[in-house]
């Protein structure tokens, strides 16, 4: 089982691996959506604990915890905002502008789940930073850093910049969408404080596009 994941960093306390698009972070309802990362990080080495979520879509840095304490703190960090997560998307079209932040608030779109929508009165308040990594003709390289942690707040985000990222099934449009069979977003770095000796740690994922 280990030749299914690859691991980033481990120790007695916690496990990050490297989460490969198309995979589901833990299991879904029926037979066929039984293998994600959690299930095989558990084959791997027993005991595991979810911290956190990236969209089956999604590749990069996934952490799990080894025990309920670990999970506890971990939980407490994501939750006070004390991690640190950078993304690389590329998306369809030209960047108007080059950095800056974008502040939608976002909301379930419950008739058309799991999709998410533009909330201006219901919606959660929803913060992303991005900055133009490069632009080629038609395509936009976009450094992101989720300052919220909302469902499909990345996507949507990008598609209100006028970048809908390249292979998104859910967002983009037709045309783009089908351009890539995986969806060109990848969390290639997550900063957290170990919650047992307090190290700071800096897990890595090099971008495969």
């Amino acid at each position: 089982m280990l030749a299914d994941i690859q691991i980033l960093f481990e120790d007695e306390h916690l496990l990050a691996v490297n989460k490969p698009p198309w995979v589901l972070s833990v299991p879904g309802r029926g037979p066929n959506k039984q293998d994600s990362m959690m299930t095989r990080c558990q084959h791997y080495c027993g005991e595991i604990h979810v911290v956190h979520r990236l969209d089956c879509a999604t590749s990069g840095v996934m952490i799990f915890a080894k025990s309920k304490q670990t999970e506890k703190a971990l939980h407490q960090q994501f939750r006070n905002r004390l991690t640190s997560k950078e993304y690389i998307a590329i998306g369809a079209g030209v960047a108007c502008i080059e950095s800056g932040q974008v502040q939608l608030p976002l909301i379930t779109d419950w008739p058309n789940r799991p999709r998410q929508k533009l909330d201006l009165k219901a919606g959660k308040h929803s913060v992303t930073e991005f900055h133009l990594q490069e632009q080629q003709p038609g395509q936009a390289r976009m450094l992101l850093r989720p300052v919220t942690g909302r469902s499909h707040q990345l996507r949507l985000h990008m598609k209100y910049l006028g970048l809908p990222i390249i292979g998104d099934r859910l967002y983009a449009p037709e045309s783009v969408a089908n351009t890539c069979e995986r969806m060109l977003l990848h969390a290639q770095k997550l900063t957290i404080k170990h919650p047992v000796t307090g190290q700071t740690l800096e897990l890595l994922s090099p971008c495969p596009f």
